[in-house]
């Protein structure tokens, strides 16, 4: 059964900081637009506090993440354990993009 935790405990950060791919998913408003599920890595996820996280977005195919932010505010990071114990860990939120300029 999943736990459902208010911030980011200190096993928690462990957890993120140890794994060298995350996963980050995002979704329109719209029931026919499609959800942008994207795995990231290259050192580009931070924590800023118990409740806050930043990453880069190198962006790829295209930049629905942003689009989709910019609409709703919406945003999963998920990490997964792909060696060690069998642990799963998405953080739920609201983002907000912050370009070169900002």
């Amino acid at each position: 059964m999943g736990k459902f935790y208010d911030s980011i405990a200190d096993h928690h950060r462990e957890f993120i900081e140890f794994q060298h791919l995350f996963f980050v998913s995002t979704a329109p408003l719209n029931a026919g637009g499609h959800i942008n599920l994207s795995p990231k890595g290259l050192d580009s996820f931070r924590i800023l506090s118990s409740t806050r996280v930043a990453y880069m977005d190198i962006v790829g195919s295209g930049n629905e993440t942003s689009a989709h932010i910019l609409e709703n505010g919406r945003i999963t990071f998920m990490f997964c354990a792909f060696g060690g114990p069998p642990n799963i860990l998405r953080l739920y939120g609201q983002g907000y993009t912050v370009l070169p300029g900002d």
